[in-house]
């Protein structure tokens, strides 16, 4: 038994709250209940995008008022330390844990989530990333940042990756008639995690700093425990549809119309299919791009723009006084938040338009759009229009989320709905790939940009042509992508069997089966859309009161 499986066995009554069987939907349930029950999850763990909010206090919990730096400490010597500050590099390195973990920990138990059902894996993702983050306090607290790298970082990324991937195969099979825009919502919170967690971060920093301490242990506390609460109510909103379920009154699509199989591929063979390896590279070009720009955002527009941000257009960056530098680094902020606000967007509208264009044409419209926007981002800086620049990279950044939410429908599409879940964790190892290329590219470039003499408002120049590559490469392999050969579909039998083991729950309720998923948002459904909704629409309004200081 895995550590995971372990960890999701609760002895007594508890158990069987956990159990797949017992989130079997009854009589009555609204499909519309289960979109706010994953954004309880990804909202939670979405704020891994927005852990640099803890950087800077962090980079003084020693000297408090200003870092106590050791100039020529080692990492490994730092990762032990207890009288030296961390460096904001190194603290830096939790993006990497987050996001290879996450993609790591999701290819290795999405088979077991389809086993467990979304609610057990719902549940051990609260564990890991409320438990991680505790962990994480500790070591904050002791200023060992080995301690903080295993909580948040490794249990945390554990958690990061079976949270993400919980709803996916549940809402497949729930909105059959609109894949896109029902993992849209979901995913859409991760991308929008940030946006609340961090000026909740910032609030609770503040409250709790002192003469003597930056605030950030506490925080992580009551972080944690707010995720782990926020993520059950998630986690045990979970239903699962009843064997053989389809909305009333839909009619599957044509397959060869719409490539969209009717059949099912096993896991254990999705990866020896060439559409699975040809749509991880469709989501590892795209996500490579994207986060290159996203690492370079607040630096890109302050270098290309520079005194043109605060009125003196004469000014390049070299040029700035110390103090202008500081107002248009609060400027490029706002930039920053605006690029997540169109992410989370992207997110939803993207992945609702693949359900009217078809997933293929929906990554043919980011690749061909990208390469332009990409292409042309040298044109808008040199005609000095911060309007178009800011928008270019907007609709960038949200095709950047658009290619996350479409992928899980893309998936169902060629391998059906029956391991979705397990065949979209085993992709996102191309997630965690492309955290490693986009950045380093990126940087790599950049610095090797400002080695050769080249002017700041020029060094991205050569970047943005090597990303339109990188999506050429990308529209090629969207292009080849094709229905799967019929050798690898299950059998009827096959599929049957797979289903059996949830027949006897499925059977006590199969008589009172009429009704389910029906019905929009009546009361029940507009209240937990509220519980997500609200905080979701003040990170958004705390994004634009920032965004707005770029024009």
């Amino acid at each position: 038994m895995t550590t995971i499986e372990s960890a999701g066995r609760i002895s007594g009554a508890g158990a069987g709250l956990l159990d797949r069987e017992h989130t079997v939907a009854k009589a009555g349930f609204n499909r519309w209940l289960v979109p706010p029950a994953a954004l309880c999850i990804h909202l939670c763990i979405g704020m891994a995008y927005g852990f640099s909010v803890f950087w800077l206090p962090l980079s003084r919990s020693i000297g408090i008022t200003q870092s106590k730096a050791c100039p020529d400490i080692s990492l490994w010597q730092e990762l032990f330390t207890t009288s030296c500050d961390w460096k904001v590099a190194s603290l830096g390195w939790m993006y990497t844990l987050f996001f290879v973990l996450l993609g790591v920990s999701a290819a290795i138990w999405g088979g077991w989530l389809e086993r467990a059902g979304p609610r057990k894996a719902g549940f051990v993702a609260a564990c890991c990333w409320g438990g991680g983050l505790l962990i994480g306090a500790l070591g904050i607290y002791v200023h060992q940042l080995w301690i903080m790298w295993l909580g948040a970082g490794v249990l945390g990324g554990v958690g990061l990756g079976l949270g993400y991937i919980s709803p996916v195969s549940t809402l497949v099979k729930w909105f059959p008639d609109r894949r896109g825009m029902a993992t849209g919502m979901a995913i859409m919170g991760f991308g929008g995690g940030a946006m609340i967690g961090a000026p909740f971060a910032n609030i609770l920093i503040n409250y709790f700093k002192s003469s003597t301490d930056v605030g950030v242990w506490q925080t992580f506390v009551v972080m944690g425990l707010v995720y782990f609460v926020f993520m059950t109510i998630g986690a045990f909103a979970y239903r699962v549809t009843p064997a053989g379920w389809q909305p009333d009154g839909w009619t599957p699509p044509s397959e060869k119309k719409s490539m969209i199989s009717e059949h099912h591929v096993h896991l254990n063979n999705a990866h020896k299919t060439p559409q699975f390896w040809l749509i991880w590279w469709v989501l590892c070009l795209n996500v490579s791009a994207g986060i290159g720009v996203i690492g370079m955002a607040s630096p890109m527009l302050q270098e290309i723009f520079a005194g043109k941000l605060i009125g003196l257009p004469e000014l390049t960056f070299s040029q700035l006084s110390g103090e202008q530098k500081t107002a248009i680094a609060a400027i490029a902020a706002g930039f920053a938040g605006l690029l997540s606000l169109f992410n989370i967007g992207g997110r939803f509208f993207w992945a609702s338009l693949s359900d009217h264009i078809g997933r293929k044409n929906t990554y043919y419209t980011f690749f061909i759009l990208g390469i332009a926007l990409y292409a042309l981002a040298p044109t808008f800086a040199a005609m000095g229009s911060k309007l178009l620049f800011v928008l270019g990279f907007g609709i960038i950044l949200s095709m950047y989320g658009g290619g996350f939410a479409t992928v899980p429908a893309y998936l169902a599409d060629m391998f059906g709905t029956q391991f979705v879940g397990a065949i979209h964790g085993r992709l996102l190892t191309a997630w965690s790939t492309a955290g490693i290329i986009g950045p380093v590219v990126v940087n790599y470039i950049r610095e090797f940009q400002l080695a050769a003499g080249v002017p700041r408002d020029q060094l991205y120049n050569t970047t943005m042509y090597i990303l339109c590559a990188m999506l050429i490469a990308g529209l090629i392999c969207n292009y080849l992508i094709k229905p799967v050969d019929p050798k690898w579909n299950m059998s009827e039998a096959e599929v049957a069997r797979l289903q059996a083991a949830s027949a006897k729950s499925e059977a006590a309720i199969q008589h009172g089966s009429f009704g389910i998923g029906r019905g929009g948002l009546d009361g029940k459904a507009a209240l937990f859309w509220a519980f997500v909704g609200v905080p979701l629409l003040w990170g958004v309004w705390k994004t634009l009161e920032s965004a707005v200081k770029i024009f």
